[in-house]
C-alpha cells in the first residue's frame, strides 16, 4: 500500500508538473486577436494575467497552473491591471479574486458556455461580515463556484455574511472606464438578477446604472443561480 501510495503521488507530482509548465514559461508579448464571438470563439497570442498584485490574486492554483484557465486578449490583460490599480485608491483595504478567464487559444471551455475568445471573465464577489472585508470563503479554490446566496445577497452558510455590492460596483466601473481607454467597453454582465436592485441602490451602483452598462435582464433558472458568488463580464470593441 506503502509503495502503491508513493508511486501515485509521484505520478501526481510529474502530471502537475507536465501541466503548469506551460503557464510557468509563458510570456505576454505582441498585441491579441479575439475570433468569433464569447460562446463559439478562439483567440490568437492570449495574455497571461498574473496569479497575484498588490490587492487581487487568482482563486485557484489548479485552474491557474494546471488547467491554465487565465488567458485574456491583451486590451482586456491591460485593462484588468490598470483598474486594480485605480481599486488600490477607490477600494483601499479590499484584496480582489479574480476566476476563471479563457484557455490559452479560447475554444470551449467546460462547464462555461462563454469564455471562448479571451473577452471574458469572472470576478469574484467581495464579501462583508458586521461591515468588514470578509476573506474566508475567498480560499475555497475551484468551489467556491459552489457558494449560494439569497436574492439579498446573504450566504446561505452563514447569514452574517452578504455581498458587498458597493465594492462590487466601483470595480465594474472602474472595469468599464479602463476598457474605454483600450477601445474596449463592458459590453455585458451576468449576475443573479434577484442581486441587480441591491447593487443598483448603493452610492456607486447608482453611478453604475446612469452609465449605462449591460446587465442580463433575464436567465434560465440554473443559470441565474450560478451567478450568486461572482459577477460575469464580457468585454466588447468599441466600433
Amino acid at each position: 500500500m506503502q509503495k502503491f501510495l508513493k508511486y501515485f503521488l509521484i505520478l501526481l507530482f510529474i502530471t502537475i508538473s507536465v501541466f503548469s509548465f506551460p503557464q510557468l514559461v509563458y510570456k505576454n508579448e505582441g498585441s491579441s486577436q479575439s475570433v468569433g464571438s464569447v460562446s463559439n470563439g478562439t483567440i490568437i497570442n492570449a495574455y497571461k494575467l498574473p496569479y497575484s498584485g498588490k490587492n487581487f490574486s487568482y482563486f485557484s492554483p489548479l485552474s491557474y497552473y494546471v488547467l491554465g484557465r487565465t488567458y485574456v486578449h491583451s486590451r482586456v490583460y491591460k485593462t484588468v491591471i490598470n483598474s486594480y490599480k485605480k481599486c488600490e485608491t477607490e477600494c483601499s483595504g479590499i484584496q480582489f479574486k479574480l476566476m476563471e478567464c479563457s484557455n490559452k487559444k479560447g475554444g470551449k471551455m467546460f462547464p462555461h458556455q462563454t469564455h471562448q475568445n479571451g473577452l471574458s471573465i469572472d470576478f469574484m464577489t467581495p464579501l462583508l461580515k458586521k461591515g468588514k472585508p470578509h476573506r474566508f470563503y475567498d480560499h475555497l479554490g475551484i468551489c467556491r463556484y459552489l457558494l449560494n446566496f439569497d436574492n439579498s445577497g446573504h450566504l446561505n452558510l452563514n447569514k452574517k455574511v452578504s455581498i458587498d455590492f458597493e465594492t462590487m460596483a466601483k470595480h465594474i466601473l472602474l472595469l468599464d472606464k479602463e476598457a474605454r481607454k483600450n477601445g474596449l467597453r463592458v459590453k455585458k454582465v451576468i449576475l443573479k438578477i434577484e442581486l441587480k436592485d441591491d447593487l443598483f441602490k448603493t452610492k456607486t451602483g447608482k453611478l453604475l446604472k446612469r452609465r449605462a452598462i449591460y446587465f442580463v435582464k433575464k436567465l434560465p433558472e440554473k443559470i441565474n443561480k450560478l451567478h450568486d458568488d461572482h459577477y460575469h463580464i464580457d468585454f466588447g470593441f468599441i466600433k
